[in-house]
């Protein structure tokens, strides 16, 4: 910063602008509750200070010289930048913000229906999701919590677990009634399956990995639909076009409201799931700490609790 920067008072600067913008140095005191005479000798003093003539005085008022006219211009733009950080800052202060990472059916079937809770307790909070169907990386977006799909090796890494993958097939009650009953892994491969693709690197359970496990017997591929979108699927499952794979915790609600049946004697688990990632560890805030805690007391609530404050 130049001396004569320095030598400029941020007095004398408002006082110059108020005069500047009213040209009348009677209006400006008006407007700054002070007299004529002092904000002569404010403008006066700052004249001084820069060593430029700022004003040319004439009959009944003043006009900007073209010093004065090009400082008046840069004086506005400065207090405008002021002002409209000072707003910013007590905006943030008064609605602190916090920015979600999670992929598309865990912010549609877990997240969305419980966050009108977390708003009614905390109103002050402004909570912005950020949503993505392949692979979450939190380290290239700018987010405070991410809610990840993850192996485990990054649960066990400490990672607090918030849904352990349980996935069993599902299915409308019409669909049911049409195909079943669907007792057994033989009935289920014949059936129209809908198909969740995991092309991008998503370690989630898919349905050669599903029959495999549970019963050891080969997938017959007799998908009739596949998609990559989770939100997408279950839709299809609901309009009865076939059997989806349904998530614990992501279809509990759908399941209460008779939308879906669950076959749960064909329930599968993993040691993979959904956990709550710090994804700015050194910055601490109001926000991120109030929605971290709810989502772990959300988690820890059973089925059917997702109503609950």
């Amino acid at each position: 910063m130049s001396w004569i920067a320095r030598a400029a008072s941020p007095n004398g600067l408002r006082v110059f602008e108020a005069a500047a913008r009213h040209l009348s140095f009677t209006a400006a005191a008006r407007e700054l509750r002070s007299t004529q005479s002092a904000v002569s000798q404010q403008v006066r003093a700052l004249e001084e200070q820069l060593g430029l003539v700022l004003f040319e005085r004439i009959y009944r008022g003043v006009k900007l010289t073209e010093a004065g006219h090009a400082l008046f211009v840069s004086v506005q733009e400065g207090f405008a930048t002021i002002d409209r950080t000072i707003e910013r800052l007590q905006h943030k202060q008064r609605h602190p913000h916090v920015n979600i990472l999670t992929d598309f059916s865990f912010a549609a079937y877990w997240l969305m229906p419980r966050l009108p809770r977390f708003r009614e307790r905390h109103p002050h909070i402004d909570v912005r999701i950020v949503t993505n169907q392949g692979v979450l990386d939190w380290r290239a977006q700018e987010v405070d919590v991410a809610i990840v799909f993850c192996d485990e090796r990054a649960l066990a890494g400490g990672v607090p677990l918030l849904l352990r993958e349980e996935v069993f097939p599902v299915c409308s009650p019409g669909f049911l009634q049409r195909h079943g009953p669907i007792v057994d892994l033989e009935g289920l491969r014949r059936a129209p399956l809908l198909t969740l693709t995991a092309d991008q690197g998503q370690r989630w359970l898919d349905w050669p990995s599903y029959f495999e496990q549970l019963g050891g017997i080969a997938y017959l591929e007799a998908s009739e639909l596949t998609f990559n979108n989770y939100t997408l699927l279950i839709q299809a499952a609901i309009a009865g076009q076939g059997i989806a794979m349904g998530w614990r915790g992501l279809v509990d609600d759908l399941l209460e409201s008779d939308m879906l049946i669950g076959l749960h004697e064909l329930s599968l688990s993993s040691r993979r799931g959904y956990g709550l990632v710090d994804a700015r560890p050194d910055a601490t805030g109001e926000a991120k700490r109030a929605l971290q805690a709810w989502v772990l007391e959300g988690a820890a609530q059973g089925p059917g609790e997702s109503g609950q404050g």
